[in-house]
This record gives structure tokens, C-alpha cells and sequence, in this order.
């Protein structure tokens, strides 16, 4: 045995063993082995799980004599696994949160009416007919979970719900799942009429003033026993475990808040006693504090709540001052009242209070105003932009390109003092981090950079937040870099008016702008470039200053349909530079472009949006497969829901790139998600897209391998493919004696696809499994020609059918070329494959390269048998390949020997070395391999029987 097998049988012996699962019918056997069993600190099966065995068990129907299905019998096995269920639950407190969680309604419906049940409430009584305050204290504790449980699970149901990926297609399972959500639907179905009373139960529970209990493991052990052995203690008040009546109140004030708000929709009165509800259960918070242990609320949800009341039903006794932010900003839009909304925001720039995502969607609210004709709201919108931007600066975000449009485009001295007003009011300089004050010198100094007029740089660059927060050097360098930008311009105290002003260094720089533009590839950059260049002149069109910068004829068409000059320059500049990035594996700034182009053409044009969409998808597949995806992680789920939602997209307007779709079907398969392409995609896609049908048949061919041969039709489809890919047309011409003469063959129109692009297709593909079909295919249809002495040997060879109806309509040289190509591109993915290592070998031997072939049958042995330490298996060094080794040594002058002719071939060792004195076998070959050395014994006493030997 190697060392290294060694080590590896070692670390699996040491490697610990699973304690095997307590099944469900244990816990009948011995009674205390729940107990000890829950106490564990990771107990298996869960808890939760428990509960689904033990009520799963207890109402499974039983079948009589004459095989008719009857309800579950009323049993002491059946009764003894619901209190099992039950006593799991105590020993989870009863905490729905976990309960809902891990549950389906259907069980949890059974386990609270056992609760009930157990806890001598009168079935068919209406909860909202009793008295909760004469009740014990566990049985009026059983009633408000049951109604709590009830009004949660409806308001629950009226969230959306994604939905679960779905399985292989099995009977059994989808019946069985068809059950359960039908009786899901009847639950809620009956939960929903009886709605009312619950929230009228918990209401009256609000009344409550002693406390409650709820059963534990103990009291439901008590209830079991015999009527005879009760002692009592569970009629007491003081039986199970306590809950103060401040925790209940402020669970079921959280509860009915959230039914009350989910009524609000179809009855706004409605909004106004959730608010109620929600401010209730703040104030027990905090009386309650942190000692609570049984009241489970989601603080950040409730806060949510809360502001959503606010604005929904605010307060008519509360000002201004009282209110959060969030609220007044409602109140503020409500009103027309924006020059508040935009105090409102400078002061959150010092509190980091509301959601940047809710600014942003006030910020696009008053655009689509203002984009209906309500100019008077330009001035809001620049206002709140700038705001947010401040924001972002802090934070240290990115500009959006809407401040940069809305600043640089059009600058004045209102925008530039608002925009300093702004950021002098959002650092307070005293308490403010060394961090957020440097995000914002250098938002001063970028502006600086990217204005144009002199007399606006001169405006922050002499305010007093600007020197406060640069330095001397940071000033001085800002200096030389606008100095360098216009050798001309005098940064005096009164500056020139405009930088454009001075005709004499114009062409000298559109000259630097021009090749700054060429090597620069930040976006922001990029933009304030062409912003000056434009300025400059509006003849030049200027993404065509480089002839490297290419896009697909598909988008350039679109692109340069835009009609403003300067947003198709920059369009087609992000694009092209992204490209550009992308093909030399310069991911990051590609993504950078890509998204800032996002950003730009969603504000205009759909179409254009889902370009750059398109290519962003494709980036982040380049992306994977170049990083973590060559180490075999797999990618996440998100990328591949939006490689499927790109195969399935129908947008008749979209241009699309071809290399998309084969990108996309290329990833579907390397990572074997071969049950969508054989089962999950539309029917559209396998008529529209060849690259999809063709991912299809080799997914689908994958799967059936395992299955008998009669069963892959599939195989036979793939085949039909490629054989028709593979076909030529000739061209005839009739000539003046009549005579019929061949002119040309050329690819027959007739396939999915060119021969070329099933080859670039091929070329993107890095899974084993389908690399090795396809080499197998391949090598199938070379082996088919009439004129064939030495075949190609390859994995499922036998799958493929054996004849061509029409051989003269095969382009074999294409064929072998193919091969030869393929063969070469799989040992770059992998080179210890022995299965391409002899495809390789026998296209040598073919082709009459014995030194090579050789060279690759003794590294396909050496790759499967730890370089010759161990038996070559059979299966790779079969009786052709070792007939086909023994004709190579002969003819290259290396002859073996055998003895008194024998049926049997000579039995090879191969010895691989480096530089190591060899034993005292004799060599037979160097096969031009320095490190591969074959090695034969002359004298054995016994066929077949070679001494073991090590070096």
C-alpha cells in the first residue's frame, strides 16, 4: 500500500461515527426517554420534527376486515402519542414563533384542538361564549393560543409566499402535496369565518388581570393519569408555568395589531385600532423590559408597523416634533410642503435615521412629477438629489448619475451654494469621524475637478468647510491638477469667466481630453470628459476617436439612434470600454462600466436597459467561472434564476447576442442542471434557440445512461443532430454536352447550426459527463466510415446507432478534424483523464505516430494506477490496447518477447521515474518520454505470475 492510501485509510478510520436516529416508536417503549432525550443540545430527530412523527402516527386510518378505510381509533397508543406531541410543545414553552416556523398548518391545527382537548375546553363550545376569567388559568391559557394562533395564521396567508423549487416529478410526492394544500386552504377557509370571534376572544383577554398559566411536561402527565390518581394539583391556579398577564397583553396586543392592520385595506377605521394596538405593546415593552422570557416580539417589525400607522392614521394630538421623520415626511409630501422634506433630509444626514431606499423613492416620486409637466418641482428634485448625495458620500456610496446630470450639465450659483449649504449643515466637525470627513474633502475635490467654470471652483474652494477639511498639500495639488487641465487658466482670486474662453489652447486640449478619454476607465471620469469635450465643440462625434472600441452591430444600431450627442457617446464609450474589460478578464472595471451604463439608459430607454442587463448577466457568469467556479463552488441560486429568466425571455424589440444564449446554456450544463433543460424549459425555446435544444439532448442523454439501451431515444436525437451538422451539400453544374459535374461541397443549410459554432459551443463546456458524450459521438461517427483499418475506441460507444443511412453525405475530414480538436480541448480541462488519454493514444496509432501513441497508453495507465504502483485496471488497458502497445514497441524497433507462443499477451509493469537508479530489470523503451520507462521481466517460471517489486 502507498503512503499516501495509507494516510487516507487512517483519517477514514478515525473519522467518528453518527449515533444512529431515535425512531418515534422508542419513545413509546420507555417513558422517560423524551426527557432525557430533549435535554440533549442537539437532539435528533428536532423537537418540531417529534411533533410531525408523533401526531403523523397517531392519525394515520386504520383498514377493517372487509378493506374499508376507517378513522383512527380512539386507542392508548394513539392517545399516548398525542400527549407525546404535546409535551414536546410544553417543552418548547409554546412558542409560536418557532411553532409556525417549523410546522404546517394542518399540524398545527391538530396539536392546538389536542391542547384544547386536553384542556377540558367543551368541543364545539364557542371560545367567545365563555368566560376566560372563571376558567382555570391553562385552560383560558389554551384558548388565547389557539385564537392568537387562528388570527396569525390569517394574516399570515395574506403575505405572498415564494415558491419552492420544485422537485423531480414524483406521484406520490405531488399527490401527497396536493393533500396538504387543500387541507391547508379548508383550515384557513374555516379560520377566516370564525376570525371575529377570536379577535373578540382576545380582546376580552385584554381585560385579564391575573395571571396565566400554561401546561408543562409535568401538569400534561398529571392530566394522563387515571381519574383516580389525580390529585388535583392541575385544578389549582398555580399549576404549570407561570406567564405574567403584562407579557400576554403585550403579545396579544402585537397580534390583534397586525389583524387589525391587515383589515385595513377593505376597512381603513380599521388602520386606526391597529395603531392603537401597535403603541400599546411599546409601552409594556418597556415596562416589561428585558426580564421578559415568554413574550417573543420582532422590535424592528413592530417600529415598522408602528411608522406605517403613522403615516396611514396620524395622530391628531401629536405635533410636528413628536412625530418620527418618517412620518412627517408622509405628512410633508401629502401637503406640497417639500421645502420641509428637504430640511427634513438635511437634518437625517447628521442622524442616519431614514432608510436610504426610502429617500430614493421620495427623490423618484417627485421626478415623475416633474417629468409630467410640473416644472416647478426642478428645483425640489435637484435639491433632494443633492441631499441624498451627501448622504451617500458619507456613507460611502457612489454619485448617482442623476446629481452628476443635474449639477454639471446645467451649473449655477444657486445649485453650488445649496449643494455647500448642504454639506456644511451634514458634518458636524467637532463629533464627526476622520473617516466620513475624508469621504467628504474628497466629494469637494472631485466637484471641483468636474466643473467647468472657473468662478464655481473659485466658490467652493474658498468656503470655509473646503479649507477647513483639505489641507495645504491636498490644495496645492488640486491647483496643479487644474493647472494641468488648462495650461492657460490663471487660478487667481478673480479668475477668467469661463475655461472655454481662451481659443488659442482649444485644440490643444481636445487633444489631451481625447487621449484621457482613451486610457481613463472610470465612468465618473469618462462622463466629465466627454461633458468638457462637448462643451468644446458639438461637430465632433465622439466615440469614434478610438478604433478599438467595438460593439456588437446588434446594440450600435440602437446606440447610435440616440439623438442626444453627448448621452450616445457616453452609451457607447461605457459599453465598448466595458467589453473591452471584460474579453482581457478585467472584471471589476467592467462592472463598473456595465452598471453606470445600467444606470444611465434606464432613465430612457427599456430596451437598451435590458441590453445592458443582458451583458451584465453574461459578465457575472465570466466572472464565476473564472473565480470561485474553477474550485467547484457552486454558483448562487440567484445567478442561475436569472439564467433561466434570460432563456425564457420573450421580448420581440430586444437585440440579442448570440454568445448570450450559448454562454448561458454552456453554464446550465457545467453545472448539471440538467433537470431544468430536460424537463422545466418551454417548448418556445427548444424551436427557437438551437443552443438550448442542443443543451437539452445532452442533458437528457446524461440522465439515461444509467438506463437500458432501449430506453435512449434521446441518444438517437443527439446523434440525428450532429450527423446533420456534420453534412455537406453538393453543388452540381450542368455543362454544355450535358454532363452533370461536381463543383463544391459546402456545410449543409439543413443543421441547428454551423459545424464552427457547435465547435465554439463544445469549447465553453468543462463538465466530465458531457464532454465525454460528445467525444464519444464524435468518435462514433469517425469510426463509421467504410475505409476506416484502426478505430477510436471511447466511454458509451455503444449507445450510438451503428450505421448512416446516407454516408456520402458526412463530411468525415470534418469529422476527424473535430476530434482531433476536441480530444486536445478536454485534456486542457483535464489531462489525467484515462478515458481521453486512449482517445488520444488511438488517434496516434490511427494516424501511424507510434512513439506519441505510446507516449499517451502508458499515461493513461500511469494516471489510474498511481503511476504503476498499483494494477492498471482492465477496463483501461483492455487486449486491443495492449496488442496496439506491443505493435508500437515493434515498430519502433523495440521488440518484446513471448514464450513458446503462448495464447496469452506478456503481462506489463511500468515503472515512472524521475531521475532514480532503476532495479535491475532491464529497460525496454524510453519512448522519447525522459520520465516514462517500460519495463519487462525475460525469465518467468509461471505465466502470469510477476513478482511484486518496488524501487
Amino acid at each position: 500500500m502507498s503512503a499516501e492510501a495509507a494516510d487516507r485509510e487512517a483519517a477514514t478510520s478515525s473519522r467518528p461515527c453518527t449515533p444512529p436516529q431515535t425512531c418515534w416508536f422508542e419513545f413509546l417503549l420507555e417513558e422517560s426517554l423524551l426527557e432525557k432525550h430533549l435535554r440533549k443540545p442537539c437532539p435528533d430527530p428536532a423537537p418540531v420534527q417529534l411533533i410531525v412523527q408523533f401526531l403523523e402516527q397517531a392519525s394515520k386510518p386504520s383498514v377493517n376486515e372487509q378493506n374499508q378505510v376507517q378513522p383512527p381509533p380512539d386507542n392508548k397508543r394513539n392517545r399516548i402519542l398525542k400527549l407525546l406531541a404535546l409535551k414536546v410543545a410544553a417543552h418548547l414553552k409554546w412558542d409560536l414563533d418557532i411553532l409556525e416556523k417549523s410546522l404546517s398548518v394542518p399540524v398545527l391545527n391538530m396539536l392546538l384542538n389536542e391542547l384544547l382537548c386536553i384542556s377540558k375546553v367543551p368541543p364545539g363550545t364557542k371560545h367567545v361564549d365563555m368566560d376566560l376569567a372563571t376558567l382555570p388559568p391553562t385552560t383560558a391559557m389554551a384558548i388565547l393560543l389557539y385564537n392568537r394562533w387562528a388570527i396569525r395564521t390569517i394574516v399570515q396567508s395574506s403575505f405572498p409566499v415564494k415558491q419552492a423549487k420544485p422537485g423531480p416529478p414524483q406521484l406520490s410526492v405531488m399527490n401527497q402535496m396536493q393533500q396538504e394544500k387543500e387541507l391547508t386552504e379548508n383550515i384557513l377557509k374555516v379560520l377566516k369565518e370564525q376570525a371575529a370571534d377570536s379577535i373578540l376572544v382576545l380582546e376580552a383577554a385584554l381585560k385579564l388581570n391575573k395571571d396565566l398559566y400554561v401546561h408543562t411536561m409535568r401538569t400534561l402527565d398529571l392530566l394522563a393519569m387515571e381519574p383516580g390518581m389525580v390529585n388535583g394539583e392541575t385544578e389549582s391556579s398555580a399549576a404549570g408555568l407561570k406567564i405574567k398577564i403584562q407579557e400576554v397583553h403585550c403579545q396579544v396586543c402585537y397580534d390583534l395589531g397586525a389583524a387589525y392592520f391587515q383589515q385595513g385595506s377593505t376597512n381603513s377605521a380599521a388602520y386606526e385600532n391597529g395603531r392603537e394596538k401597535f403603541f400599546r405593546t411599546k409601552e409594556l415593552m418597556a415596562e416589561i423590559g428585558s426580564l421578559s422570557l415568554h413574550c417573543t416580539i420582532d422590535e424592528k417589525r413592530l417600529a415598522g408597523y408602528c411608522q406605517a400607522c403613522d403615516v396611514l392614521v396620524p395622530s391628531s394630538d401629536s405635533t410636528s416634533q413628536q412625530l418620527t421623520p418618517y412620518s412627517q415626511v408622509h405628512i410633508c409630501l401629502r401637503s406640497g410642503n417639500y421645502q420641509e422634506v428637504i430640511q427634513i433630509f438635511i437634518e437625517d444626514n447628521l442622524t442616519f435615521s431614514l432608510p436610504v431606499q426610502f429617500r430614493q423613492s421620495v427623490l423618484r416620486e417627485l421626478f415623475q412629477k416633474a417629468q409630467q409637466g410640473n416644472e416647478a418641482l426642478d428645483e425640489i428634485c435637484f435639491k433632494i438629489c443633492a441631499c441624498n448625495t451627501v448622504r451617500d458620500i458619507l456613507e460611502g456610496r457612489t454619485i448617482s448619475v442623476q446629481f452628476n446630470q443635474l449639477l454639471f450639465l446645467r451649473p449655477n450659483k444657486e445649485k453650488i451654494d445649496f449643494l455647500l449649504e448642504v454639506c456644511s449643515r451634514s458634518v458636524n466637525l467637532e463629533k464627526t469621524s476622520d473617516s466620513l470627513k475624508g469621504n467628504m474633502a474628497a466629494f469637494l475635490r472631485n466637484v471641483c475637478l468636474g466643473l467647468e467654470d472657473l468662478q464655481y471652483v473659485f466658490m467652493i474652494s474658498s468656503h470655509e468647510l473646503f479649507i477647513t477639511l483639505l489641507k495645504d498639500e491636498e490644495r496645492k495639488l488640486l491647483v496643479d491638477q487644474m493647472r494641468k487641465r488648462s495650461p492657460r487658466i490663471n487660478l487667481c482670486i478673480n479668475p477668467v469667466t469661463s475655461f472655454y474662453d481662451i481659443p488659442a489652447s482649444a485644440s490643444v486640449n481636445i487633444g489631451q481630453l481625447e487621449h484621457q478619454l482613451i486610457l481613463s476607465v472610470d465612468p465618473w471620469r469618462i462622463r466629465q470628459i466627454l461633458i468638457e469635450l462637448h462643451g468644446m465643440t458639438s461637430e465632433r462625434q465622439f466615440w469614434t476617436v478610438s478604433n478599438k472600441w467595438e460593439v456588437p452591430s446588434v446594440y450600435s444600431g440602437v446606440i447610435l439612434g440616440i439623438k442626444d450627442n453627448l448621452t450616445r457617446d457616453l452609451v457607447y464609450i461605457l459599453m465598448a470600454k466595458g467589453l473591452h474589460s471584460s474579453a482581457v478578464k478585467d472584471f471589476p472595471h467592467a462592472k463598473q462600466l456595465f452598471a453606470a451604463c445600467l444606470e444611465l439608459v434606464t432613465e430612457f430607454s427599456p430596451k437598451l436597459r435590458q441590453v445592458m442587463l443582458n451583458e451584465m448577466l453574461l459578465l457575472d457568469i465570466h466572472t464565476h467561472e473564472a473565480g470561485v467556479g474553477q474550485s467547484g463552488e457552486r454558483p448562487p441560486s440567484d445567478l442561475i434564476s436569472r439564467v433561466r429568466g434570460y432563456l425564457e425571455m420573450r421580448l420581440p424589440d430586444i437585440p440579442l447576442r448570440q454568445v448570450v444564449a450559448e454562454e448561458c446554456v454552456a453554464f446550465m450544463l457545467n453545472w448539471r442542471e440538467n433537470e431544468y433543460l430536460t424537463l422545466q424549459v418551454p417548448a418556445f425555446l427548444l424551436q427557437n434557440n438551437p443552443y438550448v435544444k442542443l443543451g437539452q439532448l445532452l442533458a437528457a442523454t446524461c440522465k439515461e445512461l444509467p438506463g437500458p439501451k432501449e430506453s435512449r431515444r434521446t441518444a438517437k436525437d443527439l446523434w440525428e443532430v450532429v450527423v446533420q451538422i456534420c453534412s455537406v451539400s453538393n453543388q452540381h453544374k450542368r455543362g454544355n454536352d450535358g454532363r452533370v459535374s461536381l463543383i463544391k461541397q459546402r456545410e449543409s443549410t439543413l443543421g441547428i447550426m454551423y459545424r464552427s459554432e457547435l465547435l465554439s459551443f463544445i469549447k465553453k463546456l468543462r463538465e466530465p459527463l458531457v464532454l465525454t458524450i460528445i467525444l464519444s459521438l464524435f468518435v462514433k461517427l469517425h469510426n463509421v466510415r467504410e475505409d476506416i483499418v484502426n478505430d477510436i475506441t471511447a466511454e458509451h460507444i455503444s449507445i450510438w446507432p451503428s450505421s448512416i443511412p446516407n454516408l456520402q453525405s458526412v463530411d468525415f475530414e470534418a469529422v476527424a478534424i473535430t476530434v482531433k480538436e476536441l480530444v486536445r480541448y478536454t485534456l486542457s480541462i483535464n489531462p489525467n483523464n484515462h478515458s481521453w488519454l486512449i482517445i488520444q493514444a488511438d488517434i496516434y496509432f490511427a494516424t501511424n505516430q507510434y512513439s506519441a501513441a505510446l507516449h499517451y497508453y502508458l499515461q493513461a495507465g500511469a494516471v489510474c494506477s498511481d503511476f504503476f504502483n498499483k494494477a492498471v485496471p482492465p477496463d483501461v488497458y483492455t487486449d486491443q490496447v495492449i496488442k496496439r502497445m506491443i505493435k508500437c514497441c515493434s515498430l519502433l524497433n523495440c521488440h518484446t518477447q513471448d514464450r513458446c507462443n503462448q495464447r496469452h499477451l506478456i503481462r506489463w509493469q511500468f515503472y515512472v521515474s524521475s531521475s532514480e537508479k532503476l532495479t535491475t530489470k532491464q529497460p525496454l523503451s524510453h519512448c522519447r518520454n525522459k520520465t516514462v520507462m517500460m519495463l519487462w521481466t525475460p525469465t518467468m517460471t509461471t505465466f502470469g505470475m510477476l513478482p511484486s517489486w518496488n524501487t
